[in-house]
């Protein structure tokens, strides 16, 4: 399976774990929220369940990449 992640910005805290972890694919906007970076790779499956994981405010949503599901990823 393909995954995609997503910053929901509503709930995004800007801890920067994401943009210190991976800055080729998540930076901060004008007002230090994680967003994406255009146009960036994808991270593999394993690195995106980890980061996604790891986010202290659940603000990064895994989906399948093919179906768009959200993905439970505590459950996978």
């Amino acid at each position: 399976m393909t995954y995609r992640i997503e910053v929901d910005q509503e709930i995004c805290v800007s801890s920067g774990r994401c943009v210190a972890e991976y800055p080729e694919r998540f930076r901060f906007d004008d007002e230090e929220v994680a967003e994406g970076v255009p146009g960036a790779p994808p991270l593999p499956d394993d690195a995106t369940l980890r980061l996604a994981r790891a986010c202290p405010s659940g603000a990064l949503l895994v989906f399948d990449a093919q179906s768009g599901d959200e993905i439970d990823i505590f459950g996978t």
